[in-house]
């Protein structure tokens, strides 16, 4: 069995390894594809090596079978299609007592804080489980983590039917935002400088606007009549981004922030004094985002096809990540069994 490893010092190990059997409340799944993200270049870049501990198996967006089951298990079969919501709360914490689970206090993050997706057999406890319907490819459903960031996002947002919206960076995330508030009925708006990305958003019928080539505001204010829009949403996690894009929020509008800031960022606070306007944080998905995030895969909304640019085998997982760094692809999946693309 192979796993991917980040072994520290900003390198990444391809290695064999025994799989651990399930234990009674566990399962384990023959994983089939993994997603890469901005936060797995983060932990190879060396950015979280403060939290993170290594050996680190990372990855978590993800999809695949179930292999074998715990002997205390009841709501799982071998072979269900599942994902993962990579997320393990204590419960007893002060967010967890409110409700608010996803953002425990003392939130495992499975993939960053714990081992991860990239490797051949993996094993979970069941409660992390999400189910998959047959009609959906296993292709497609390593996006359901992502979408249900973005499902998450919108509806943090109160996104209503007619809303303008302005999301600023255009990446996966910002992409996905973008779709998923079409279908909740906006009227969307993309703001990316890479001209490739673009053109990919353009191509999903999406307005796609560089911002070094027209003047935002004026954009803006025209499209609004003045007035300002709905909601912007900050995925670009630029300080220009910031400190601009909340002049383009009407009053009493909101300002979403999506990108993870390592670092402080000013911002106009007078701005928002004077339109009263709402600064709302976005983290992670809960159960339910989970759910509409598989229906929007399944009924087509999300079109996967389009959005995965490659899909690597685990040996080259090293070679992936460096594609992306160069900002040379929307989505890269991995196939972690090395079947090729089924």
């Amino acid at each position: 069995m192979l796993q991917a490893e980040y072994v520290g010092e900003k390198q990444i190990r391809v290695s064999t390894y025994a799989p651990r059997e399930p234990e009674a409340k566990e399962v384990q799944i023959r994983v089939s594809y993994v997603g890469l993200c901005g936060t797995d270049l983060h932990i190879v870049h060396g950015s979280m090596d403060k939290r993170v501990s290594t050996p680190l198996c990372f990855g978590h967006e993800m999809s695949g079978v179930v292999e074998a089951i715990g002997s205390s298990v009841d709501a799982w079969r071998v072979g269900d299609l599942v994902t993962v919501m990579p997320l393990d709360w204590d419960g007893t914490c002060p967010a967890c007592l409110a409700g608010h689970h996803h953002i425990c206090q003392n939130l495992n993050f499975v993939g960053i804080d714990s081992p991860g997706a990239l490797q051949s057999l993996w094993t979970v406890n069941e409660k992390w489980l999400v189910k998959l319907p047959k009609s959906i490819s296993l292709l497609s459903a390593a996006l359901v983590e992502p979408v249900s960031v973005a499902v998450h996002d919108v509806k943090r947002a109160e996104v209503q039917p007619g809303d303008k919206v302005a999301i600023i960076g255009g990446g996966p995330i910002g992409l996905l935002i973008g779709i998923v508030a079409r279908s909740f009925g906006a009227d969307v708006v993309i703001v990316e400088l890479d001209s490739t990305r673009r053109t990919l958003i353009e191509s999903l019928g999406l307005v796609a606007l560089s911002p070094t080539d027209i003047n935002l505001e004026e954009y803006v204010n025209n499209w609004t009549q003045t007035k300002g829009v709905d909601i912007v949403f900050e995925v670009s996690g630029s300080a220009s981004a910031v400190l601009n894009c909340i002049d383009l929020v009407k009053v009493r509008g909101k300002f979403i922030v999506v990108a993870i800031h390592g670092q402080p960022r000013e911002i106009k606070l007078q701005r928002v004094f004077w339109r009263e306007l709402s600064i709302i944080g976005v983290r992670v998905y809960e159960e339910l985002d989970f759910e509409t995030a598989i229906e929007l895969i399944n009924n087509g909304t999300i079109p996967t096809e389009k959005i995965i640019t490659s899909v690597l085998p685990l040996s080259k997982v090293g070679e992936a990540i460096e594609i992306l760094e160069k900002g040379l692809a929307m989505k890269i999946l991995i196939d972690v069994q090395e079947i090729g693309v089924k």
